[in-house]
């Protein structure tokens, strides 16, 4: 019989995902690290079982009607749990794309400088005390009318409109235009209006070419369209559109990402020329504080503004109470490495690592007790250094009277727990199981447990001989964020791992410079992620390139934002099985084609759930949940498709096998076998061909995107630039994943990644270590070379745990 002094959370039958029927206890007021390769089903245990049936709790806690108001989690599929606290989950996940987010509005840090800027503020003489709403930008009393507190405008020019001047219209001289039938309707009306489609651009007169590109007239002219003698000739009336009317009203109200994407290479993009980039009104930037106006204190790194509040010396109780929770607030943020980051930073451009830190920030201040705090991965994107302060602030929020479970990969937090869960002892079917939970020392004793040799390493780091360069690429006067005027040396045709701490500059130089001009140089070439480029930088030069036929980027954003979207369906295998169920007799008797075996078209699939395989139930009061579809039962097809058999299954059927299982299914289909080998490679056997992408992780993801590289027929020279592959991914997966890309460079090409794992880091044929701290103190190499040379020197942060045993 447990008292209600029982210091344990009980699991009693948790069916989660892949947990199977599990049974576990997990002390309260202790550091729990939850273990285990990437898919066994840790997550599901800490999240998707304990987090979602405290969230549940809560909610029947408070009024029906408030429930609507509050995004909600399912129940979960567990019996029973016992002495649960209430829970709050802190995990590795995206902001909303807005640059209205910053880190001072993720921290509530800007509420309170606001609030200080009103009360205690020096206005100028005869100025009113204004409300703290008026040093928002995101307010109408604060923002500058011009760029509506944006800091940006947008606009285009002739330049911008007309790249190639000595082109006539006809021939395309405003690529601004839209393509397709659209373009030529313009052309046609500008030719109805009089005026010459055919004479060089730069030949027209400069009033006509005002009023071609800018006029915010809108003519409308009947077109008598001259086209070929086969086609009906019918006139029309058109109505003209400047080619800036077109531009903007795309870029400013078009659903279509591509659209918008595809006119901003028409834009200019700069500074508000009213605001100067500083987004408030001129009343409100005339308000100072310590000899800086509020734009100007947020635009300061943390800690510098830290130093500035200290020591200024605030008259009045409010002001002293203010700035003194300000600094007490920032501090934090410091000792958790982010004093390099400015209160003006927008959250799309952090890592999830630091966005997860921030919000850790804020907790920490909360003072909150008793409470079990859910956290995915905090060392994700973290260097080794500044995971030492990590486990600091850790530590100090179980101190005070809190309960931390942690999902970990990174062995050197899992040795500072009190408490070890390890689920697995593989990954999806082959998991689910607890294989021990109590003291880490414990899991010595653990024979199936596969991070057991990990935690407990015999033997020292294996050494390899590193590969030579097959020559060296040079960029020369790089700038971009805090890298400024830098010269950069990576040697090519081998593994390079870019080092640093958190904001020394390393992915502004892989994922914005290095990534930017070898797009430039591929041209369409170039391969680059759903999200396009970063912002690009400024460089002198760059020696080199010549030599690279192709780039790819390798990253963990998402292979899709849909169920729609699928294992099979990203790495092109689910065309493969279409098309050998359309090849089957009974599909050839029916006159079928591979489209019929599609779960995103007409015909073949459900039409009840439009192939998607469930339904969304709305329970007005209670959470909004899925159901499978009534009509076709999860199947996504309907009767007649599943009629159709390829050796005894149904195309549900096959969506439903595992990587491994299909493998061995499909072991006669070429097409078919080089896909489910190569995602056998990189570990992903346990998922199902069919698994919607909204359920992968990011390491799975990011397997799934090397695994389509890796089938594809080799050619010329590739430069692969990865951010952090291994985030995410147990260590077992991390040899895995090392294996693959060590065989990319063995085929001849480059390997190029953004890296804080230091056996990836040890095993490495060069590295570059940035810093040496981030921000403003960041930016630049501090160290250079072959490994074990660079940690044998000292030189640089990182080599003082590469050399570490």
């Amino acid at each position: 019989m447990m008292t209600e002094h029982d210091p344990y959370v009980r699991v009693r039958g948790a069916r989660e995902h892949n947990l199977r029927d599990v049974d576990v206890d997990i002390p309260r007021d202790t550091f729990v690290v939850f273990t285990g390769v990437s898919g066994s089903g840790k997550s599901s245990l800490a999240f998707g079982t304990v987090y979602a049936e405290a969230q549940r709790r809560y909610f029947e806690s408070i009024a029906p009607y408030a429930r609507r108001l509050i995004q909600q989690v399912g129940a979960p599929h567990v019996d029973e749990i016992s002495g649960l606290p209430p829970a709050i989950a802190l995990r590795q996940q995206r902001s909303a794309p807005t640059s209205r987010s910053t880190v001072g509005t993720l921290t509530t840090l800007s509420n309170s400088l606001r609030m200080l800027f009103s009360r205690a503020g020096d206005y100028p003489p005869g100025a009113e005390r204004v409300d703290s709403d008026a040093f928002s930008p995101n307010t109408a009393a604060g923002a500058c009318p011009n760029c509506h507190g944006l800091g940006l405008v947008h606009e285009v020019s002739e330049e911008s409109l007309v790249p190639d001047p000595g082109k006539s219209i006809r021939d395309g001289a405003i690529a601004a235009w839209p393509g397709a039938w659209y373009g030529k309707n313009l052309r046609d009306i500008l030719a109805t209006l009089g005026y010459d489609v055919d004479r060089p651009w730069r030949e027209l007169p400069r009033a006509e070419r005002e009023w071609i590109l800018f006029t915010d007239d809108q003519p409308v002219v009947t077109v008598h369209p001259v086209r070929d003698a086969s086609r009906i000739q019918r006139d029309y009336q058109g109505t003209y559109s400047s080619a800036r009317r077109i531009v903007l009203k795309t870029f400013a109200s078009s659903k279509s990402a591509t659209q918008r994407k595809r006119v901003e290479r028409f834009l200019d993009s700069g500074p508000c020329p009213v605001c100067h980039g500083r987004r408030l009104r001129p009343a409100s930037l005339a308000v100072t504080f310590a000899g800086y106006d509020i734009a100007a204190l947020v635009a300061l790194p943390l800690a510098e503004a830290a130093k500035v509040l200290a020591g200024a010396g605030a008259d009045g109780e409010p002001a002293a109470t203010i700035c003194a929770d300000l600094v007490a607030r920032i501090a934090v943020l410091v000792e958790l490495g982010l004093g390099y980051l400015s209160m003006d930073r927008e959250t799309p451009t952090l890592s999830s690592g630091e966005l997860q830190r921030l919000r850790l920030a804020t907790q920490l201040r909360s003072g909150l007790f008793g409470v079990v705090y859910v956290l995915d991965e905090p060392s994700a994107g973290l260097h080794s250094a500044d995971t030492e302060a990590l486990l600091v602030v850790l530590d100090r929020l179980r101190a005070a009277g809190n309960s931390l479970f942690v999902v970990e990969h990174r062995m050197a937090v899992a040795r500072r727990a009190g408490w070890l869960v390890d689920v697995g002892p593989g990954a999806g079917e082959g998991g689910g199981r607890i294989l021990y939970s109590g003291p880490p020392d414990g899991l010595r004793e653990v024979a199936d447990s596969a991070t057991r040799r990990f935690l407990f390493p015999t033997d020292p780091r294996p050494a390899r001989e590193p590969r030579s360069p097959s020559g060296w690429l040079t960029l020369t006067g790089v700038s971009l964020h805090n890298l400024r005027d830098l010269d950069v040396r990576l040697p090519l045709g081998v593994f390079t791992v870019v080092t640093g701490v958190s904001g020394a500059g390393k992915s502004s130089l892989i994922g914005g410079v290095l990534a930017d001009v070898t797009a430039e140089h591929l041209g369409s070439g170039a391969q680059e992620d759903e999200e396009g480029r970063q912002e690009s930088g400024e460089i002198r030069a760059v020696e080199g390139l010549e030599v690279i036929d192709r780039m790819v980027r390798v990253d963990q954003k998402p292979i899709g934002r849909t169920p729609r979207s699928n294992l099979a369906t990203y790495t092109g295998l689910f065309d493969t099985v279409r098309k050998l169920f359309a090849d089957t007799d009974a599909a050839r008797e029916r006159g079928w084609t591979a489209s019929r075996f599609s779960f995103n078209v007409d015909g073949g699939r459900c039409e009840t759930c439009s192939g998607e395989g469930f339904v969304a139930v709305e329970l007005l009061f209670l959470p909004g949940t899925y159901a499978p579809c009534p009509t076709c039962h999860g199947a996504r097809y309907n009767p007649r498709t599943l009629e159709v058999a390829y050796r005894g299954l149904s195309v549900a059927d096959v969506l439903g096998l595992t990587v491994d299982a299909a493998a061995d299914f499909l072991a006669e289909v070429p097409a078919a076998a080089r896909s489910l080998t190569t995602l056998r490679e990189v570990g992903l056997g346990y998922l199902r061909l069919g698994q919607p992408a909204t359920e992968l992780s990011g390491g799975e993801a990011q397997r799934i995107k090397l695994a389509s590289e890796l089938q594809r027929a080799r050619r010329g020279h590739t430069l692969y630039l990865l951010d952090e592959p291994t985030a995410g991914l147990h260590p077992a997966d991390v040899e895995l994943l090392m294996r693959q890309l060590h065989g990319l460079v063995a085929a001849g090409s480059t390997v190029v990644v953004v890296e804080h794992d230091l056996d990836v880091i040890a095993g490495a044929d060069w590295m570059i270590d940035m810093g040496p701290g981030g921000g403003a103190n960041g930016g630049r190499i501090v160290a250079s070379g072959v490994p074990a040379d660079v940690a044998a020197k000292g030189a640089g942060v990182t080599a003082r745990f590469l050399a570490a045993p």
